[in-house]
């Protein structure tokens, strides 16, 4: 059974409270969107951190959990993410080099607005199954981006996780995956545009809740489960409010959704990291035999859907979790920033 062989996350330490942006630009009014959207603080990259640099510390942590022969971990590596460093020249290759993936037998950039991240995984999947690789990594990652006093501002973080995907003796087997996508134009940035466009209320629906639940129920039903079946359920995360929603649409429930895998008050919006991220911080604590329900979302629009189930390698010798920091820890670490140190790191001010 193919599944997840280990994994890994990565958080910047820097972060800034939403409170703080509210107090720049909105001031009741901002605070009002703060408080609506349930995100209390949000990461932010350091000076010197991007896509590559939180994807390889990612990837680090995950080969830290579990060793796996250099020389097989470069069956392919897919970084998802819609902050690329650079239009031209992949992330992928970058970071198979740092982490001593090379030669890389296929390297990818993925773009799919939140989704590239679990994009990344369905077509590791599906390379390991077909006997052309060994072992395939999909990262998901993003410096998420958010014009000055726009409501993207107050959620758009930076965060990532990498998955490692193979046959050999998995912590979590995938037992099947599917997804829905149609063109849906609900959020999108030009080519040579710094912040992305959104289409508001319309985000919601007919975007997020209509392709969630569209991946959700067609996996219900092939799998011919119900939402009781599973331990936990972890659905992309924009800010607090949309998951908790399409989880009752569903017939989930707030213990299913809840930490650990519903980082988002204190992390904020991840982007392609945000479900990735979600997986990691459930499987650091998630239990052998333990089920795990996933549905991505990206804009534009589509969602991908995961049937997971934890085995007992999870605790065997063969891996290692406490080797590399939680999630739950990474969020811990936080060094907090005025807005115009913020706004320094995110390059909102040029320094000449």
């Amino acid at each position: 059974m193919v599944g997840i062989i280990t994994y890994g996350a990565y958080i910047p330490r820097y972060r800034i409270k939403t409170e703080e942006i509210a107090r720049v630009w909105g001031g009741a009014n901002g605070a009002e969107i703060a408080a609506g959207l349930g995100v209390k603080e949000k990461s932010v990259p350091d000076l010197d951190e991007d896509t590559i640099t939180m994807s390889v510390e990612a990837a680090r942590y995950a080969l830290a959990r579990r060793d796996i022969p250099r020389d097989a971990i470069g069956g392919a590596i897919y970084v998802g993410s819609e902050s690329h460093p650079y239009a031209v020249k992949p992330s992928s290759a970058t970071v198979g080099e740092a982490i001593g993936a090379t030669p890389v037998m296929t390297a990818a950039d993925f773009e799919f607005a939140c989704k590239a991240g679990t994009a990344g995984i369905q077509t590791c999947m599906g390379m390991v199954k077909s006997g052309m690789i060994q072992y395939g990594c999909a990262i998901g990652a993003d410096t998420a981006q958010g014009a000055p006093g726009d409501a993207l501002e107050y959620t758009a973080s930076a965060g990532g996780a990498a998955i490692f995907i193979g046959e050999d003796n998995p912590i979590a087997e995938i037992n099947h995956t599917c997804s829905f996508t149609t063109d849906t134009p609900d959020f999108w940035r030009r080519e040579g545009q710094t912040y992305p466009s959104h289409g508001g209320r319309f985000s919601g629906d007919p975007a997020y809740f209509k392709h969630v639940q569209g991946a959700a129920r067609l996996m219900l039903e092939q799998m011919g489960t119900e939402p009781s079946d599973y331990d936990y359920a972890i659905f992309h995360q924009q800010c607090k409010v949309p998951p908790r929603k399409v989880s009752g649409m569903l017939g989930f429930t707030k213990e299913q959704i809840g930490p650990p895998g519903l980082a988002v008050p204190t992390l904020g919006n991840t982007y392609s990291g945000a479900v990735p991220v979600g997986i990691s911080a459930t499987l650091d604590v998630a239990k052998p035999g333990e089920r795990i329900f996933v549905t991505s979302y990206g804009s534009g629009a589509g969602s991908d859907a995961f049937d997971i189930t934890v085995t007992d390698a999870i605790e065997s010798d063969v891996f290692n979790r406490s080797a590399a920091p939680t999630v739950k820890e990474l969020l811990a670490d936080g060094k907090y920033l005025d807005y115009a140190l913020y706004a320094k790191h995110k390059g909102k001010i040029v320094m000449q």
